[in-house]
C-alpha cells in the first residue's frame, strides 16, 4: 500500500477541489455583509488586481483570476451596475476595453482589506507559521503538477 493511499481520497479530493476555498468565500461574504460592504468574494478578487494596477484589460483580469470570458463579463457588468468600475475603450485598439475603478471602487480598498485580513486571521486560527508555510508549499506543488 503506497503512502498516499493511506489518506481518505474523498476528503483529500474535496479539499483540493475547493471545499476550503468555498468555506473561506462564505465566511468572507458573511463578513463583508456584516460590515455593510456590498461586494462578493469574486468582486473582491477582481478589485485586488485593479487596486494594484488600474486600467487592466478584461483578458488580463481573466488570466489573473483564472476566470473565463463569459463569467468575467458578468462580473464586470455587475460591478458597473454598482458603480465600482467602468469600461473604457482602449485608444490603441477599440476592440479592447480597459477596466478602471470608479471613485466608489477606490474608496472600498481600505475597508475591504480590513475585513479580508480579519477573515484570513479567523481562517488561520490555530495554524502555526510553520504549518502555513508547509501548506503553501504543498498547494504550490499540487497546482504546478496539475496546471495546463
Amino acid at each position: 500500500m503506497s503512502e498516499l493511499s493511506k489518506f481518505d481520497i474523498h476528503l483529500l479530493f474535496a479539499i483540493l477541489n475547493g471545499k476550503v476555498s468555498a468555506a473561506i468565500n462564505r465566511k468572507l461574504s458573511r463578513n463583508f455583509r456584516n460590515e455593510g460592504l456590498d461586494i462578493t468574494p469574486e468582486q473582491w478578487t477582481l478589485l485586488i488586481y485593479l487596486w494594484k494596477k488600474d486600467g487592466l484589460t478584461q483578458q488580463e483580469l481573466c488570466n489573473a483570476t483564472f476566470r473565463d470570458k463569459p463569467s468575467m463579463t458578468r462580473l464586470i457588468d455587475n460591478m458597473e451596475r454598482q458603480h465600482l468600475v467602468v469600461r473604457i475603450s482602449d485608444k490603441r485598439d477599440r476592440r479592447t476595453n480597459l477596466i478602471y475603478l470608479t471613485k466608489d471602487g477606490k474608496e472600498l480598498e481600505e475597508r475591504a482589506f480590513v475585513i479580508a485580513s480579519q477573515t484570513v486571521r479567523e481562517a488561520l486560527e490555530g495554524v502555526t507559521p510553520k504549518e502555513l508555510a508547509e501548506g503553501q508549499e504543498l498547494l504550490k506543488k499540487v497546482f504546478y503538477n496539475t496546471k495546463d
